[in-house]
């Protein structure tokens, strides 16, 4: 450890977050490698260490012998304080190398409101803001992650951005930069039109975007060639061969995901039409039950976590779900091992899996009806009735659930006030239900109520956002209507909603908006104690930006979007369809191979069709 580090150390809270000697954690000398990767998170580090993505990578990067990967994550204010009171640079924890001594620095964009902590990362490091501005001596700065696919309000500040699953990816990144720095010519635009050669790489500067008096974008086209009009994403075909980290590192402090991942399978069939995610990350492709019982043996063995989560974005709807609960307690039930299943669907086999996860713990159970009356749910696709949550409740509070948590959104496209007295209603009638034998009843309801923001590569990205004071109101019309004592009700700020859908379907013109406000003091603006509207405010004055133009205006389906030029697979024409059914209360079934939606994801990607069932060690590729 530096002495300078070692000497502020003490003086700051929750030290363990620099230390970077884990259980786990990887060292390496730079000078025996030949490209080094430092793997950047724009939030805390209880918020990143919890990132699967982030381990793989890290994984998969420091498996090579010519490369090396180190973690750093953006330090806490009263850390940032000291780092500036001693000019000590941003560091890798590894080994404490200065960030401006990484050959690549790739940060992870998982949430628009982590933007400003960006550009504070590359201050503290002392790397230029601006990728413009960069010479021969300083690191590319890539990014990848969901808000990858509309990289635009960052990209002034961007060398590349991966598209996709950076598995297979990553690794031809580094192999192009080794042989970059071996050949020595210091261009470091060779090497970018080099990069947009690789399937699933967006380089921003080799695009020029116009717009037209109105503001509106007329046209998009590659500065230089052979560069592709349009960029795929990258995927992963077959999970069971991909990299996966059964050696994690194991934090000394307690974090957000504090548990062994297992990563049950990739991508959503349900088709929520609100769900960013569940586009972008089609198509589903599971891991055979055999590859998934090694990982977790491995994982076990490694970690010693005494919690195994198994995740997914639906992880009930996994094909042997049953069958691999069943064997993880058969293996491990003596051990005292708890699975948890983070997201599971509104319905009672759900529930019955979570009873058999669970044991005799009877913590809260979770299930999102997203929306308080069926009409809303037709209208986002959340296919599950009021029979299926009373039904899923009902089982719960008989097997011993006495707290549920209940999540909703407000602000959909043609929500009226009667949606909005339903989640009241919904939330009521779970409070009152009673087990049908015995005295069992609802203890306590928590209900958390998001603000809708409009996602890219969605059906309703064209949709305008609701602003922030009728979102207040509508907040007060759930209020008002709830009465039982047991039900609490959390909601989300309004004023950093509308910041997050700035920046989710914002353009290259964001990026002054966005120094302005770093330089104004704006950090960690995902989280409620440090989100500062006067300072968004002021940044707004000085820079002359109408957020409305953004947020409040309806686009049309001729509008050129900022992120057009960017694809997760998913047809234009599809999402139109899907957006024009919404709005006639028609629902789509979920994909499957009975019932195929037409996305078009699987043409795009050239990815084969394979049947549901066959072997139970066969992976399979739903589209």
């Amino acid at each position: 450890m530096k002495p300078e580090l070692e000497k502020i150390l003490p003086q700051v809270s929750k030290p363990t977050r620099y230390l970077g000697t884990e259980w786990n954690a990887i060292k390496k000398d730079h000078r025996q490698v030949d490209v080094s990767f430092a793997l950047a998170f724009p939030d805390v580090y209880e918020v990143g260490m919890s990132h699967l993505g982030s381990k793989i990578l890290y994984h998969i990067i420091n498996k090579r012998q010519d490369a090396v990967a180190e973690r750093v994550f953006a330090p806490w204010p009263d850390m940032e304080a000291k780092l500036r009171e001693i000019s000590l640079p941003l560091f890798g924890l590894e080994t404490g190398t200065h960030l401006a001594d990484f050959d690549m620095i790739g940060f992870s964009l998982q949430y628009e409101l982590t933007y400003t902590n960006i550009l504070n990362m590359l201050a503290l490091g002392n790397i230029p803001l601006y990728q413009s501005e960069r010479g021969l001596g300083d690191p590319f700065v890539i990014a990848g992650g969901p808000c990858a696919f509309n990289a635009e309000p960052l990209t002034d500040f961007l060398d590349l951005v991966v598209l996709g699953e950076g598995e297979e990816v990553i690794g031809e990144l580094l192999t192009l930069l080794k042989e970059w720095k071996q050949e020595g010519s210091g261009n470091r635009r060779e090497f970018l039109c080099s990069a947009a050669q690789i399937p699933g790489v967006y380089v921003p500067s080799l695009y020029r975007i116009d717009y037209g008096d109105d503001g509106i974008i007329v046209n998009v086209e590659p500065v230089v060639g052979p560069i592709p009009p349009k960029v795929e994403k990258r995927i992963v075909a077959d999970l069971d061969k991909a990299e996966f980290p059964t050696s994690p590192i194991v934090p000394y402090m307690g974090i957000v995901h504090d548990r062994a991942l297992l990563e049950l399978f990739r991508g959503c069939a349900r088709g929520c039409r609100f769900c960013q995610a569940g586009m972008i990350y089609r198509p589903v492709r599971e891991r055979s039950l055999g590859r998934i019982l090694s990982q977790a043996e491995e994982l076990l063995l490694s970690t010693g976590y005494p919690e195994l989560s198994l995740t997914s974005l639906s992880s009930s709807d996994y094909t042997w779900i049953k069958e691999l609960i069943g064997q993880l307690k058969e293996d491990y039930g003596e051990t005292g091992l708890r699975v948890s299943l983070p997201s599971l669907r509104v319905d009672s086999f759900s529930v019955n899996l979570a009873r058999e996860t669970e044991g005799l713990r009877r913590s809260s159970l979770t299930l999102a009806p997203e929306a308080g009356s069926q009409r809303l749910r037709n209208v986002i696709n959340k296919n599950i009735s009021e029979e299926d949550i009373a039904e899923a409740v009902n089982s719960a509070v008989a097997s011993g659930w006495n707290a549920f948590k209940l999540y909703f959104m407000i602000g959909l496209p043609t929500e009226v006030d009667e949606d909005i007295v339903e989640i009241a209603r919904v939330a009521e009638q779970v409070a009152k239900t009673r087990a049908a034998r015995g005295a069992r009843k609802v203890r306590r309801v928590s209900i958390s109520i998001a603000n809708f923001v409009p996602k890219p590569h969605t059906p309703f990205q064209w949709e305008p956002q609701v602003g922030e004071g009728e979102l207040r109101r509508r907040q007060e019309v759930i209020r008002r209507g709830v009465r039982d004592k047991r039900i609490i009700i959390n909601t989300h700020d309004p004023d950093s909603s509308l910041l997050e859908g700035l920046f989710s379907r914002g353009d290259r013109r964001l990026g002054r908006l966005l120094v302005a406000a770093w330089r104004l003091g704006c950090r960690f603006d995902g989280w409620r104690e440090h989100f500062n509207k006067k300072k968004w405010k002021d940044a707004f004055a000085l820079t002359g930006i109408d957020p409305a133009f953004y947020t409040r205006r309806r686009r049309h389906f001729a509008e050129i979007l900022p992120w057009d030029h960017t694809s997760p697979g998913v047809d234009k024409d599809f999402l139109q369809r899907e957006y024009q059914r919404a709005l006639a209360g028609k629902t789509t079934p979920d994909c499957s191979f009975d019932s195929c939606s037409q996305c078009g994801v699987c043409p795009a990607l050239e990815l084969p069709i394979c049947p549901r069932g066959g072997e139970e060690d066969t992976p399979k590729t739903v589209g």
